[in-house]
């Protein structure tokens, strides 16, 4: 810069060849100042460590984790809709996490999946067969929710050609039951087989739906709790 600074401040030679001639001078040594205060920078940035790659690993623990966030959400659907595998799927995802990476961190979401799985079983009884014992059912007539239960999940039943899966859980559920218990109650007459059919098939349907219901909230405290205390960005 200083050398085109002198240059500039040079007396005009006389002439248009004169002139041509500074100004070559003057481009030249303008390139030149230039040049010498781009040379250090292009080093300086030609010598930064380049961004590092991430490691096969980290991108295989991220995949695993993944999936198994998806297979503990499939738990929490199957949480409340019944014929699935439910809060069991989210202890089985969590225990595989575990061993993959380590159970130092997992204290609180394994403990809580595992206290949700034992509500879950008491839920179920106490929905299911208390529930249905308070109006006085039958094995017949539990027995025939389930039946009807299953039929109506998977759309075999032949009042329901869309084969809705909750809709027929609902339907096929009472149905079930209906059918169970007045099969079962023949030494009733037939106005009173009726309104005790119809009783126990109600009374069990709200039960396994207030049930299914609070295994789902249960399975779904149980993922949050899990992201909360294994997301990626607490691995480091």
């Amino acid at each position: 810069m200083l050398a085109f600074l002198a240059v500039a401040s040079a007396p005009s030679p006389q002439g248009l060849s004169g002139f041509y001639h500074q100004v070559t001078q003057w481009l030249s040594s303008l390139v030149n100042s230039v040049s010498s205060y781009l040379a250090p920078l292009s080093h300086s940035i030609a010598s930064l460590p380049a961004p590092a790659a991430p490691q096969a690993s980290e991108v295989w623990h991220l995949a695993l984790y993944g999936l198994l966030v998806l297979v503990m959400a499939v738990g929490v659907v199957g949480a409340v809709v019944p014929a699935l595998p439910g809060i069991t799927l989210i202890v089985g995802a969590i225990a595989v996490w575990g061993l993959v990476a380590g159970f130092v961190g997992l204290k609180w979401s394994l403990g809580v999946a595992i206290v949700s799985l034992v509500l879950s079983f008491a839920i179920d009884y106490l929905a299911g067969v208390l529930g249905a014992q308070r109006v006085g059912a039958s094995s017949w007539g539990q027995i025939g929710a389930f039946v009807g239960m299953f039929l109506g999940l998977f759309g075999l039943l032949p009042l329901l050609p869309t084969g809705i899966p909750l809709l027929g859980l609902v339907v096929g559920t009472v149905l079930g039951a209906f059918i169970g218990e007045f099969l079962h109650r023949r030494e009733l007459k037939l106005l009173q087989r009726i309104k005790q059919s119809a009783k126990v098939g109600l009374a069990i349907v709200v039960g396994t739906l207030v049930g299914n219901i609070l295994q789902g909230v249960l399975a779904l405290i149980s993922l949050i709790v899990f992201l909360v205390t294994t997301w990626p960005g607490n691995w480091a």
